[in-house]
């Protein structure tokens, strides 16, 4: 009940969605981002980092706030992905450009969400990279693919599955998740827009996921 209580408020649970992107936060970034004052975004914050949903840190007379651990991202994700979908009226183009930059591929605090990853997530399953009878498990020709491309150097990493909150299916998590997109970033093939969780796919990277994985155009178009 305690826990229900600290999400069962827009304002809270807005911050929760933003610090997804897995960077630490000001008091008053997410009070800009929520339209309210400051100090109601200091008494929300201390709420949830008292609740343990929120660690915080300082740097000199800064305090910074993100998600506890990767659980609590999780568990965030999930929920958003249980509730029921209220459609939003689009009152502009930029907001329509927007909202499918985030369906196609976004930050899910360590990995890649969005249709983007549940299409390379797909893709690994058909090329009997990932297992999911039993799992998902990593098997050794996806050890191998990993390795091969330059992703990882592990012969396991950790595999989970994520519940993509707009797609509604699973998405790859875990380790071997972190590490494919730490490696799409490190090679551009997915590019960080500022101030949100939206990545952007570059052309290099829309020929490097069909190289490595077949993926096809409307897979690697947002919708």
């Amino acid at each position: 009940a305690a826990l229900g209580a600290l999400l069962a408020d827009r304002t809270r649970a807005a911050f929760c969605l933003a610090l997804l992107d897995g960077r630490a936060w000001t008091a008053t970034e997410l009070a800009q981002l929520a339209g309210i004052a400051p100090s109601t975004a200091t008494s929300h914050l201390n709420r949830l980092v008292t609740g343990g949903l929120l660690a915080e840190e300082r740097k000199g007379r800064h305090r910074y706030v993100r998600l506890a651990d990767p659980a609590i991202a999780e568990m965030i994700e999930a929920l958003a992905a249980r509730a029921t979908a209220t459609a939003r009226p689009v009152r502009s183009l930029v907001a329509a450009r927007q909202h499918r930059a985030v369906a196609c591929a976004r930050i899910c605090y360590d990995h890649l969400g969005g249709s983007l990853s549940v299409a390379i997530t797909d893709a690994m399953t058909e090329q009997g990279f990932l297992d999911s009878e039993f799992g998902p498990v990593l098997t050794p020709s996806g050890a191998a693919w990993l390795t091969d491309t330059g992703i990882t150097q592990e012969t396991a990493p950790h595999v989970r599955t994520c519940l993509d909150w707009m797609e509604r299916r699973l998405h790859l998590a875990g380790a071997a998740a972190a590490a494919v997109f730490h490696h799409a970033v490190q090679e551009s093939w997915l590019v960080p827009a500022g101030g949100s969780r939206v990545v952007r796919l570059t052309d290099q990277g829309r020929d490097a996921f069909r190289r490595h994985l077949g993926l096809t155009d409307e897979a690697l178009t947002a919708r």
